[in-house]
């Protein structure tokens, strides 16, 4: 093989090790959305779709999305019958700079899962953001996060959250609080809004917009 070949070669392999360090490197951000077997499904989608679209950006490509499974199972089925692969397990104790904790119509199973818990709690010393979508904030609240902090909840749950909980400032009818680092919000459709809220501080509110124009959510507020 001839000098220049050699040297051609070994450009080649050094620019794709380039390349492979700068995709690793790009995403040095994960945000961790926990999932389980009979998880609403729009509670982990909306945030997947926001914050997966916002990914695809150049000013949002340092972000990774996650999935991480309460069980060790290698995949969940959400309560609408949605099947989906995980990509981390809880006994991974994976490190995330966002956590986002969803909900399910029995709560219980969650509230008892002390690794769970302690996750949740663990994640918040170092965290930039908490969240949660619908009863997910029952969670948020059994680890302390809650305590002395504006939160809601499922819209018709306040006042359950505020019993089992009086030392968090339950907000009524209010489609999601951010208190300090920490979101909390209503369910359903409103999980869409939510993940816009938070990337709107984890970017801007105008790149929120750019990928809320992407979902096409502005035709919603169209009149008819």
């Amino acid at each position: 093989m001839t000098f220049f070949k050699k040297s051609l070669v070994l450009l080649t392999v050094l620019c794709l090790q380039l390349m492979v360090m700068g995709k690793a490197h790009a995403a040095d951000k994960t945000i961790g959305i926990i999932v389980f077997d009979g998880v609403l499904t729009s509670d982990i989608t909306a945030p997947i779709e926001v914050f997966g679209a916002a990914t695809e950006a150049s000013w949002f490509s340092n972000y990774n999305v996650i999935t991480i499974n309460v069980s060790d199972k290698p995949h969940i089925k959400t309560h609408e019958g949605l099947t989906m692969l995980v990509d981390k397990r809880l006994s991974d104790l994976p490190k995330v700079d966002v956590l986002l904790v969803p909900s399910a119509y029995d709560m219980s199973p969650l509230l008892s899962n002390q690794q769970l818990i302690r996750y949740v709690q663990q994640t918040a010393k170092t965290a930039q953001w908490m969240a949660s979508n619908c009863s997910g904030a029952h969670v948020l609240a059994e680890a302390g996060l809650l305590n002395g902090k504006r939160a809601t909840t499922w819209a018709g749950g306040e006042a359950e959250l505020k019993k089992n909980y009086p030392n968090v400032d339950v907000q009524f009818d209010t489609n999601f609080v951010m208190d300090g680092n920490v979101l909390t919000s209503n369910g359903g459709l409103v999980s869409y809004e939510a993940a816009l809220a938070l990337l709107s501080n984890l970017a801007s509110p105008s790149k929120a917009n750019e990928i809320r124009e992407a979902l096409q959510m502005p035709r919603l507020q169209r009149t008819r």
